[in-house]
């Protein structure tokens, strides 16, 4: 059934209600638009009922005419299906309760009822031009029988696909397999919806598709109510890299699609995340590293570029000379084996003492040993932040930048993004560079604290890393930043 394979990604309702986690209606379309550029082929909006500004993001989701099919989740009420027909969506994501404990604990009302809710809501949507797919919530904890004569109520009422939820994740492969191969004999198409409880959402929706489902439900990050739901990016990949099937998914948009809806859902990836964490194809390990850069297939499942990710190498205690060797020649620098050597043991000193070893590190070490005085391209001359609880925050930079100055200003949601906002538009001309990543963290306790601040900055398809450590966090960001840029633009010159 692999072959025959539909993805219905869930992510903009509000990330499968992921706690905490409100998305506008502007970020609402852009995460659509992305969706639709991957290949997805049906998006579920959001649950029009839900509010007016949930109503204004599907509308405006609707009125750009994407290619994939736009759905509204819905309860079996009229008032549901009439405000998701309001908002001009192509079909209801119909949620029914089936299991005794739902029917009897959460409605409160007998089975009999709920299949007539059921049945009225079905008749109703379709009357009115929608798609219907009837989901069974809790389906994994409903009599068999009970779901099936449920189903078949609904088929002839006019649904046009099914799901049955594994709501609490309680699902095995097995027994997704088996559940998913039985329901797959009814007279309609079948879909699979796994929440991720025990870290088993991805290989129980394997299971059911190999078991005659023919549509996943999957979030972008995996997103979802309390461990989340099935991962859309580990889903595909494993069908594409362990199955060998096209499903016609632009996986090349996977890096850039989970960066945008991480930045906009607040909810930060983890680094060993599969496929899409920063981890994923990052080597430190000096055996790993070696076979990596001899053929990436000995230590990686597939090319990052498949899924628009990059491979890094950690500079860190287990770091291999070769790694070292790799970096350093990537600025067009040459050095004899016993300037390595001396740079190799200036770094393991360096990770030993417990620091992350940046781009930028090793540049000083290896200027060091070469004797190299190199000059900054970029130079601050003064910065001015002002913030309080009444002004917006805004920051000020005069600059040198190859010996011209400049003067820049910028606001930001803080003094330290004001900040770095003011030095990017200063050199805007000159390099097109990106902040990847921003992190910081306290050395020492107290308000007056040292504050360690690490930056990731990209510029091309090359990506840096940069680091500061100062007592005022504004000066150690904006120095980290600084450093960063220095570096692009002095490799741009060695090269």
């Amino acid at each position: 059934m692999l072959n025959d394979l539909r993805i219905l990604d869930t992510t903009l309702r509000d990330g499968e209600q992921t706690p905490g986690v409100l998305i506008t209606s502007n970020e609402k379309l852009k995460i659509a638009l992305k969706l639709d550029e991957l290949g997805v082929d049906v998006i579920e909006a959001g649950s029009a009922i839900t509010s007016k500004d949930e109503q204004k993001s599907i509308k405006t989701i609707t009125e750009n005419n994407l290619s994939a099919e736009i759905c509204s989740f819905a309860r079996p009420v009229k008032v549901d299906i009439d405000t998701a027909l309001a908002c001009d969506v192509d079909s209801i994501h119909l949620v029914i309760p089936s299991s005794d404990l739902h029917i009897q604990h959460k409605l409160r009302k007998t089975r009999e009822q709920v299949e007539d809710m059921a049945v009225n809501a079905t008749e109703y949507a379709k009357s009115h031009g929608l798609i219907v797919e009837l989901s069974t919530e809790d389906a994994t904890r409903t009599d068999v029988s009970d779901l099936k004569h449920l189903y078949n109520l609904c088929i002839d009422a006019g649904a046009d696909r099914l799901c049955a939820c594994d709501t609490i994740g309680l699902l095995t492969p097995e027994k997704s397999y088996e559940f998913y191969k039985d329901l797959s004999q009814l007279s309609r198409p079948l879909s699979v919806h796994c929440h991720n409880d025990f870290g088993l959402a991805v290989a129980n929706t394997l299971a059911a598709l190999n078991g005659g489902a023919t549509e996943a439900h999957v979030t972008i990050n995996g997103l979802g109510e309390r461990a989340g739901n099935a991962s859309c990016e580990e889903l595909v990949m494993a069908i594409e890299s362990l199955y060998g099937i096209d499903t016609g998914i632009n996986t090349e948009l996977f890096y850039e699609t989970s960066q945008l809806v991480e930045r906009i859902s607040g909810v930060v990836l983890q680094s060993n995340k599969a496929i899409v964490g920063s981890n994923a194809f990052a080597h430190e390990s000096g055996i790993h590293a070696d076979g990596v850069l001899k053929k990436s297939e000995t230590y990686e499942p597939m090319n990052p570029e498949k899924v628009g990710h990059r491979r890094r190498f950690i500079l860190g205690k287990h770091v291999g000379k070769h790694v070292i060797h790799e970096k350093i020649k990537e600025t067009n620098t040459e050095v004899t084996s016993e300037e390595l050597d001396r740079i190799f043991a200036s770094v393991k000193s360096l990770s030993d003492m417990g620091k992350t070893v940046t781009d930028v590190d090793l540049q000083a070490i290896t200027d060091e040993v070469l004797s190299i005085n190199p000059e900054d391209s970029l130079i601050l001359e003064e910065y001015t932040t002002v913030s309080g609880n009444k002004i917006t925050p805004t920051a000020s930079v005069k600059v040198n930048i190859n010996n011209k100055e400049k003067i820049e200003a910028g606001v930001g949601v803080g003094p330290v993004d004001a900040a770095i906002e003011a030095i990017r538009k200063s050199i805007a001309d000159t390099a097109d560079i990106t902040l990847e990543e921003y992190h910081v963290d306290a050395v020492t306790g107290g308000t007056d604290a040292l504050i360690d601040v690490l930056v990731k900055l990209k510029h091309g398809d090359k990506v840096i890393t940069s680091r500061s450590t100062k007592p005022d966090v504004i000066l150690a960001s904006v120095e980290a930043y600084l450093k960063g840029i220095n570096k692009i633009l002095s490799d741009e010159k060695r090269r």
